[in-house]
């Protein structure tokens, strides 16, 4: 669901030169760390952040083909580390020693180390400003936490939704049953037209992958852009739901906490082989909850308030036997429910980049 708070690399995973694999969301060096090696990426997603309080400040991406860690190299007073680094997917780089590249370096004429060092010190000054802008644009709260941060707005995400879309629309194409679309004919329409920050479309990619909305196949040439949906419809009721969500007053928007999501699940797995009548349904809680208490789950009838509040289920109701039941709206609450689980893992993600889930 997204990516948490980076989870540390062991004391082994910088302690040699070669080939080295970090698993998602492993990372790979920390800001101002000691900075002794620089690493280009085989294969894989890099994204670089900057810690706010306890939350995070996204800079950029960087995938296969490119360099990480070069600027310590060139910045020998401090050899700190800028920025941290962490993996986004399964990542395979190369590292290189600071004491090997430097043998490189010595081999060049004299001029061209002047231009790369030139360059270098240029690229590291607009580096810095540009992480003193972004920085100073989130300011703290109380208890360290990054005030009013959002990773993911509604706006970008009816952007990316919209943009998918219409992009699907215009050049998707059918193959085995599944809708079609190169990442370069996406990212064409989603950075150069509509303006996505490219970290915040890759990791709601992240996210559709992870509650199979979006499959990602390889390309002819063997690389992971082919984006697959098995639902153009389902990626346009999700695009509605947001849509209709961001234009409602905050006191009449939908809101499931994860406990009643887990309830709702069941209700609909349940309610998939019941007797459905003009959309409504009526489910046995007594058995969702006797399943819930076998697995160790704290999750009771008491869960579903929000399920009330937003007119998916009526009272609940204690029949023969003790038997809690309620009415399920269950047409109305399948058609909401993918949209219910993409808006709490939008949600998990904006808590961990601002601290609130440390």
């Amino acid at each position: 669901m997204g990516l948490p708070a980076p989870k540390q690399p062991p004391a082994s995973a910088q302690s040699k030169s070669g080939i080295k694999t970090f698993k998602p969301g492993e990372v790979i060096f920390n800001e101002k760390d000691a900075a002794d090696s620089l690493y280009i990426i085989q294969r894989g997603q890099i994204r670089l952040y900057i810690p706010k309080g306890r939350g995070f400040v996204e800079i950029g991406i960087l995938r296969t083909g490119e360099v990480i860690g070069e600027m310590g190299y060139f910045d020998e007073k401090s050899r700190r580390r800028s920025c941290s680094a962490a993996a986004i997917v399964t990542t395979e780089v190369v590292e290189i020693s600071y004491t090997a590249f430097a043998k490189t370096m010595a081999g060049l004429n004299p001029w061209f180390k002047t231009i790369i060092n030139t360059l270098a010190e240029r690229l590291r000054k607009t580096n810095d400003k540009v992480k003193q802008l972004e920085s100073n644009s989130v300011g703290f709260s109380k208890g360290g936490k990054v005030s009013d941060y959002k990773f993911f707005h509604n706006a970008d995400i009816v952007k990316i939704l919209s943009t998918l879309y219409l992009a699907y629309k215009t050049h998707g194409q059918i193959k085995d049953g599944r809708m079609e679309l190169h990442q370069d004919t996406i990212k064409l329409y989603m950075f150069d037209i509509y303006n996505v920050k490219e970290v915040v479309f890759e990791e709601f990619k992240i996210l559709m992958e992870e509650q199979g909305l979006v499959t990602v196949a390889k390309d002819e040439a063997g690389l992971p852009k082919i984006f697959q949906v098995t639902d153009l419809d389902q990626i346009k009721s999700l695009l509605v739901f947001f849509n209709t969500q961001r234009q409602l007053d905050e006191s009449k928007q939908i809101k499931i906490s994860p406990k009643c999501e887990k309830f709702l699940k069941k209700i609909i797995e349940q309610m998939s082989s019941a007797t459905v009548k003009d959309g409504v349904g009526v489910a046995n809680l007594s058995v969702i909850v006797e399943e819930f208490q076998k697995k160790n789950i704290v999750i009771t009838e008491e869960d579903l308030v929000d399920a009330h509040n937003a007119g998916f289920t009526g009272d609940i109701l204690v029949g023969e036997g003790n038997v809690v039941t309620t009415t399920v709206q269950y047409v109305k609450l399948k058609k909401a429910f993918p949209g219910i689980r993409l808006m709490n893992g939008v949600s998990r993600v904006n808590d961990a980049k601002a601290g609130h889930g440390a």
